[in-house]
Order: C-alpha cells, then sequence, then structure tokens
C-alpha cells in the first residue's frame, strides 16, 4: 500500500463545507485585499501566539524579510541564523542588503546552538534569526540571556501553535522573540490555498511600521513614508485560515500521537534514531525526521514500497551556490553536515490511519533487516 508524504486532500474532505462557507463571504463581498477576514485572522494568530500585534503579508519569505526591514538592517549589517534550514530564511537576509552569518547546531534537535550563535556575533551583528525546526522551538530563551539587547526574528514558519516552557510558563512561538515570522504555505500544520504569512511583535512601533512596509512604505493611500512592498495577505487566504484554525490544535495532537506510535515501532533500532524533542518543549511535529544510517539506499527502499518522505535538507545553506560569496567551505559547519547526510522525514500528517502508519513503519524496519 502506498502512503503518500502529505495529503492535503484528506484534509480539505474534514473541513471543506466550512473553508468554502468562509471563501463565499468574501467572494460576495467582492473585498479581496486586506480587509475584515485579514483583521480577524490577525486578531486570531495574535491571540493564539500571546502576542499583542499580528501582521498579515504574502508569504513567510516576506514575513522574514519585512521583519529585518522593520529593525533597519541593510548594507553592512551582519545576521547571525543556521546554515541548516529552508533557503528562505538566509534569502530574506541577502535581499536586504545585509550579510548572513552561520552558526552551526544542536545534534540533537537540529536547532541552532546558543553557544555557537553567540561565537558568531561580531560588532556588525544587527540580529539573530533563529529558526524553530521541524516544530518545535528553538531555544529563544538562552539566545536572549546570552545576547541581551540583541534583536531576536524568531523563524517560526514550521512552529505555529507549539510551545516552549521559558521562566516557569508555557509561551508559544513567536511570543519570547523581538518579532516572529509564520508561513501559511499549504504544507503547513496550518496551510492556506496558497502562499500566505504573518508577522507577530509585541512592540507596537514595530508593528506600526511592518503595517506600512506591507503596503509600499505608507499607510494613506497615494503618500509614502518610506519605500516598502507589495505584500500583502489576501483575504481569500485569510477565510481559508481562518476555517482552519479552530482545527490546528487537534491536528497538531494528531501529529503527536503519530510521532509517539512511531518512536514505539523504531525504539532500539541501533541505524535509526527518532526525533530528539527538548523537555522544555512541546512540538508540532511539521516533520518526523529521523536520522538514520544509510539514508539515500533507504530512500530509493521507500521509492520501491510507495512510501512518501522526503529530505530535509540536502545541502546546508553555508555550501549552496549562491552564498560562495561568504567564503564558507566543507567543514565549516559539521554538525550540519552531518545531519544533511542522515536525516529524512517520513509522514506524519493528521488523517493518517494506523494502518498507514503500519506500511511505513514495515517498509523502515524491513529495510533494518527487522521486519
Amino acid at each position: 500500500m502506498a502512503v503518500a508524504l502529505l495529503d492535503l486532500r484528506a484534509q480539505h474532505a474534514t473541513v471543506r463545507d466550512e473553508v468554502l462557507a468562509e471563501m463565499m463571504r468574501v467572494v460576495d463581498d467582492q473585498a479581496f485585499i486586506l480587509g475584515a477576514p485579514v483583521e480577524r485572522l490577525e486578531e486570531a494568530v495574535a491571540a493564539l501566539s500571546g502576542t499583542r500585534f499580528a501582521i498579515g503579508c504574502a508569504n513567510g519569505t516576506d514575513a522574514i524579510l519585512l521583519s529585518l526591514r522593520a529593525l533597519d538592517v541593510g548594507r553592512d549589517d551582519e545576521i547571525v541564523t543556521t546554515p541548516f534550514t529552508f533557503f528562505a530564511t538566509a534569502g530574506a537576509i541577502h535581499n536586504v542588503g545585509a550579510k548572513p552569518v552561520f552558526a552551526d547546531i544542536d545534534p540533537d534537535t537540529f536547532n541552532i546552538s546558543p553557544q555557537a550563535a553567540t561565537a558568531a556575533v561580531t560588532d556588525r551583528t544587527k540580529a539573530v534569526i533563529p529558526v524553530d525546526l521541524f516544530g518545535q522551538l528553538a531555544p529563544i530563551d538562552a539566545i536572549a540571556t546570552a545576547l541581551p539587547g540583541m534583536p531576536i526574528v524568531e523563524d517560526a514558519a514550521q512552529s505555529i501553535g507549539a510551545t516552549r516552557v521559558i521562566a516557569g510558563s508555557a509561551v508559544r512561538a513567536g511570543a519570547a522573540a523581538t518579532i516572529g515570522t509564520f508561513s501559511f504555505f499549504p504544507s503547513k500544520n496550518l496551510g492556506g490555498y496558497g502562499d500566505g504569512g504573518m508577522v507577530v511583535t509585541q512592540d507596537e512601533g514595530l508593528a506600526a511600521r511592518l503595517k506600512r512596509l506591507r503596503v509600499h512604505g505608507g499607510m494613506k493611500t497615494y503618500f509614502h513614508d518610506e519605500v516598502g512592498y507589495n505584500s500583502r495577505l489576501d483575504a481569500l487566504q485569510a477565510a481559508v485560515l481562518l476555517a482552519k484554525l479552530p482545527h490546528l490544535e487537534r491536528w497538531s495532537e494528531a501529529r503527536r500521537r503519530n510521532a509517539a506510535y512511531y518512536d514505539a515501532a523504531f525504539a532500539g533500532m541501533s541505524d535509526v534514531r527518532t526525533p530528539v524533542i527538548d523537555p522544555a518543549n512541546v512540538s508540532i511535529y511539521n516533520q518526523y525526521t529521523l536520522r538514520v544510517e544509510r539514508r539515500d539506499a533507504l530512500q530509493e527502499h521507500l521509492k520501491t514500497k510507495g512510501i512518501g518522505h522526503s529530505v530535509y535538507y540536502p545541502l546546508p545553506l553555508h555550501l549552496q551556490p549562491c552564498f560562495e560569496y561568504l567564503g564558507y567551505s566543507e567543514g565549516a559547519f559539521p554538525v550540519s553536515e552531518q545531519a544533511a547526510k542522515e536525516v529524512i522525514s517520513l509522514p506524519i500528517y493528521p488523517e493518517l490511519q494506523t494502518s498507514q502508519l503500519d506500511e511505513v513503519i514495515g517498509a523502515v524496519r524491513e529495510f533494518y533487516g527487522n521486519p
């Protein structure tokens, strides 16, 4: 039996009527740019995240770019981030004219190492961007303690609704950083029917500037305080997300159940290491990512079995051809480089049936001689 890495049609079938009703309200109103649906979603995401402000934008990449602009990041500035993440994190740094400076990751969680991040800071560092990889929060608190006063932009594209215990309280993704950024790409736990993003912050001044930057740098039509961007969240996407949002926690809990089922099935296998979740974190498992021996051969085996899988990410950012100008070479970040050779992600979406999970487990165990 084939098992897809992600089956969005299975999710759509459970919320179709709710989503279409919200979308048709927008269609009937014929008001497609920003407006009431976006404002409602902003209020809901701010409440979910425990932040004072939320600002919708066109996509998760723009969420990072707008955040850096709001912090006045520009040419000759440096931004410390991880090389083991999706390209957008470093691409946004480059596109505001700043220099990405990479710091290696923790071998267990795959998130940026606070020690490595601290060591990478120079007198040109303008901010740090930790990434909440695969659904669990990066150590925002440790970074903030090590670098007091340093702006932190939390790339929370994969972690909406995840929590971390900080100073004795459970804090949601985006709440502890200077600015948090979300993506609503369709494959995310809260995904739209196209692109979408959002920025959250506790700072009223940053929120006001972010709202201005997303509409060409001006809040009054045809008057512009600065040069901004055309990065507005569509009302139709906001409608989709408003319909889906009440289901998010249930979906995340189902992902955690599926992860626990996998964990138990793979326990004791010397060739397979299951995800390590920091005890302070509650993950939403945007991906379920193993470390394995003979990863590439396992991929070929899973293909023959029809088992969906993916490698996030096969080439760390410091080795990407477009970042050759930064001067890094192989061996610069050994933990990230090793992870890139060993990671593989398996289906984890909420609608998976036990029989499908068993099919995935059986294929992995068969490859390693543990049927």
